[in-house]
């Protein structure tokens, strides 16, 4: 053979057989699945043999990062690869927009659809509903088949297929959601086309319902004395790795695994506490903190990545890496152009480290966060990493209240009823005067349990994390305020010349009658008296 010739074949030869085509993408986000919640994390209770067999075959993250502790924000970060602050997305209140994506904003359905892919968003949006301009079908999503609300019966579900109503037929949600994935994949198998599929489960998010076998299991596994409500918790991480299973089953027997990138990933920390008249406290890992805060438990989240041929197998990441990262890393492997109007991505393309290679440059950087309720608020619940350095300022207790009476009723009613648009209630108040607590500062490497602040050691190290904390939570700040400013301004043309729902109907059963001030007659009381808001003309 000539020389020439042989070399270049050799050279061919040695790129990774993945490089050579764009590749699927499965994007497989969990809802509340915490840091303790697999096998392959150290969890000595849960089975989840589908997702435990991704390491085998790819690369665990020690160090991945959720972009925020709660759901929405941190949805907005995975599927924008921007910092959740500046798309709009500061918290969880759909009512009052605040879980949107601003319109202007790509999302991971317009860059993949861009590339060519055929792309779909099955399971949960929370990202803008009440306005079917919001809806991942208009977002770059060829296909919908979730909910919008941030919650949902996993039995008597209400879905939508893109605009139409899809009422529950007996089948666990998780099931429902991984057939979907699955038909998905067989039916774009034939159009010949790649896909990229963000599929968002519910599980382990409450109410907490699973399959009785499966809770009969957890039950005798963990013994008498032990919470009901987290025997259920692990029967649904089961029943969920049980459908994904089925469906690498399905991408291998379509001769698709070698082609198709798998991310399995969750969107915060699991709630530790008591909901629905039980503990949901169980193995974390060590790790302090819970979801909605910024402890380690409630933004360090599992993640697993496999690609045969190119990923390495059984591969430890520790490299600290966050959930922007995983947009432009995908997208990257398309090899094509970025959508019009495609703002820069917060994200980088961290696939080097992904196969065990050094990126000093991303080792080096500092990884912020923060989240508190309505209006963000600097030193609350608020921290910045860099290395093995963790500075933290604590959630002062007047910004982390939820006025669960007028923001709860809509999230409740999207449970159990069908979709639904209505007007926001836009009105926020101010971010309340409050003494921003003293930073505290922890070396992840010798106490990733975050238990011994060392800030009074080290003065220096702490001034130049607040400071570069601070230029960027100015700079995302200056984002959400015009984000903000464009959602309320479409909201209001939006509902200009249409008829709102009246909300004493449309609430009629769902007012949190329980929370209201003494002496208050359900039977007989107005909730738009007893209860604050609600599309007043002061807040529309």
């Amino acid at each position: 053979m000539n020389p020439t010739i042989l070399a270049v074949v050799v050279s061919v030869l040695a790129i990774p057989r993945a490089l050579t085509a764009a590749p699927n993408v499965l994007f497989i986000l969990a809802d509340d699945l915490g840091i303790g919640d697999l096998r392959c994390y150290g969890n000595p209770y849960v089975d989840t043999p589908a997702i435990d067999s991704l390491v085998r075959e790819g690369a665990l993250l020690t160090d991945h990062y959720a972009p925020s502790p709660l759901c929405a924000p941190s949805r907005a970060g995975f599927l924008t690869g921007r910092f959740n602050h500046r798309t709009g997305a500061v918290d969880v209140p759909s009512n009052r927009g605040l879980d949107r994506i601003v319109l202007s904003e790509k999302t991971f359905g317009d860059h993949f659809r861009m590339a060519g892919y055929t792309t779909a968003l099955i399971g949960k949006w929370h990202n803008g509903l009440y306005c079917e301009d919001y809806l991942p079908h208009r977002r770059g999503f060829d296909r919908f088949f979730g909910f919008p609300n941030g919650g949902q019966d996993y039995w008597k579900w209400n879905l939508l297929r893109n605009d139409q109503p899809v009422p529950h037929d007996g089948r666990y949600l998780s099931d429902a959601l991984n057939d979907e994935a699955i038909g998905f994949i067989r039916s774009n198998r034939s159009e010949g086309k790649p896909f990229a599929i963000f599929l968002a489960h519910h599980a382990p998010h409450s109410p907490f319902q699973a399959p009785k076998a499966l809770i009969e299991k957890y039950r005798g596994r963990l013994g008498k004395g032990s919470s009901e409500k987290v025997a259920i918790i692990y029967a649904m991480i089961e029943a969920m790795d049980r459908g994904l299973g089925r469906v690498f089953q399905t991408l291998k027997e379509a001769n698709l695994w070698r082609e198709t990138i798998v991310v399995v990933t969750s969107d915060n920390g699991a709630y530790l506490g008591r909901a629905e008249g039980g503990s949901t406290r169980r193995f974390h890992a060590g790790y302090s903190g819970n979801k909605g805060d910024v402890g380690e438990q409630g933004i360090r989240v599992p993640a697993i990545i496999s690609w045969p041929g190119y990923i390495p197998r059984g591969l430890k990441v520790s490299t600290p890496i966050h959930g922007c990262d995983w947009l432009p890393t995908l997208f990257a492997r398309t090899g094509a152009s970025r959508p019009d109007g495609a703002r820069p991505f917060d994200g980088r393309d961290v696939m080097p480290t992904l196969r065990g290679e050094r990126q000093p440059e991303i080792e080096r950087r500092s990884l912020p966060f923060q989240k508190n309720r309505y209006r963000p608020a600097a030193h609350s619940d608020a921290a910045i990493r860099q290395g093995q350095w963790k500075l933290v300022w604590p959630g002062a207790p007047v910004t982390m209240g939820k006025d669960s009476t007028r923001d709860n009723p809509s999230y409740l009613r999207g449970i159990v009823r069908p979709h639904w648009e209505m007007p926001l209630d836009r009105q926020l108040d101010p971010v309340p005067e409050f003494a921003a607590p003293a930073p505290r500062l922890f070396d992840l490497n010798s106490d990733p349990g975050e238990q011994r602040d060392l800030a009074k050691r080290h003065p220096k190290l702490v001034a130049e994390l607040a400071s570069d904390y601070d230029v960027w939570f100015a700079e995302v700040m200056s984002d959400w305020r015009a984000s903000r400013r464009s959602i309320i301004e479409h909201d209001r043309a939006y509902w200009k010349n249409r008829k709102a729902p009246d909300p004493a109907v449309l609430y009629r059963d769902f007012w949190l009658w329980q929370r209201a001030p003494a002496g208050t007659d359900r039977r007989n009381d107005d909730p738009l008296k007893v209860f604050r808001g609600y599309w007043t003309p002061k807040n529309r």
